[in-house]
């Protein structure tokens, strides 16, 4: 399929740039202004792989929809606190989302801390999070403590994206009950492709047993080099799989991120004419597009 794509797209009648994935390079408009904000629609970020761009992806895909104005709420999901420490938040001797997990009656705007990025709210987590699903086990509903636990912040926000953990388990599956969208990065790596097969039957499982309403928003090609014939395969096989799911913009694999981590600010902010940085600012454009976000 891809294949076919990249064959008609370098017709001499085509004057349209051709992207990473095969298609035609498409432009996205600036989102409009809201005239009002919330109820949120939250998409969780999930790859049961770590390492390919889930918390990355998070910060800056928050950073970049705030910047057009929308009110963004991230979640960290992840025992190993990447998201608060990248947003440069404090995740000791504040409440957390495990708090808010294991008190339903304690309220979770009191967990809510406001970054250096207007628009831009976190809810932490730290390690205390990886006792969670052993608390979590015998609970009545365990898998939709997280979707209570939302509720009572969705009406101030546009959209709330939880970063989670490189696993399947209950936190993952609350991630994904809670959730009206799946967004997947995935890695141009080939052992990265291999396990998107088990996530895609994990979601189908959510969609099927919990959250029927729940979508896949798209696949997001992170860390894409393409000087190397790999990266180009890798992308290539994604676009046969999963076709118009594969999103348009492409994350290329820059220095960059890990310096603007080190900041605890997104790359937006650190380097905003950067590469990296207008390519998640597209990618917000894109999602706004796709009406994945308002």
């Amino acid at each position: 399929m891809a294949g076919s794509k990249r064959g008609a797209a370098k017709t001499p009648q085509s004057d349209t740039p051709i992207g990473p994935t095969g298609r035609p390079y498409q432009g996205f408009p600036t989102p409009p202004k809201l005239d009002g904000h919330g109820p949120a629609r939250i998409i969780a970020l999930c790859n049961q792989k770590g390492g390919v761009g889930k918390t990355t992806t998070t910060i800056n895909l928050a950073a970049g929809l705030a910047s057009y104005g929308r009110r963004v709420l991230t979640i960290d999901f992840d025992p190993q606190g990447a998201l608060s420490a990248g947003l440069g938040v404090a995740s000791h001797d504040v409440t957390t989302i495990y708090d808010l997990l294991l008190d339903p009656k304690r309220d979770a705007h009191e967990a809510i801390i406001h970054t250096r990025v207007e628009g831009l709210d976190i809810i932490p987590a730290n390690i205390d999070l990886s006792a969670a699903e052993v608390h979590l086990v015998n609970e009545v509903a365990r898998e939709m403590i997280l979707a209570r636990v939302l509720r009572k912040v969705s009406p101030d926000y546009d959209v709330i994206l939880i970063d989670c953990q490189p696993s399947l388990g209950l936190l993952t599956v609350n991630a994904l009950t809670a959730s009206h969208g799946v967004l997947i990065p995935l890695e141009c790596e080939f052992f990265a492709l291999r396990g998107v097969a088990l996530l895609i039957e994990t979601i189908d499982k959510v969609r099927d047993r919990l959250n029927p309403s729940i979508t896949l928003d798209g696949v997001l090609a992170t860390m894409y080099d393409p000087r190397t014939l790999h990266s180009r395969e890798v992308l290539e096989r994604v676009v046969d799989a999963f076709g118009d799911e594969v999103l348009e913009t492409v994350i290329g694999r820059t220095v960059k991120f890990p310096d603007a981590s080190v900041s605890g600010i997104p790359i937006t902010e650190y380097a905003p004419e950067h590469p990296a940085a207008q390519a998640y600012l597209r990618l917000a454009r894109e999602l706004v597009a796709r009406g994945a976000v308002a």
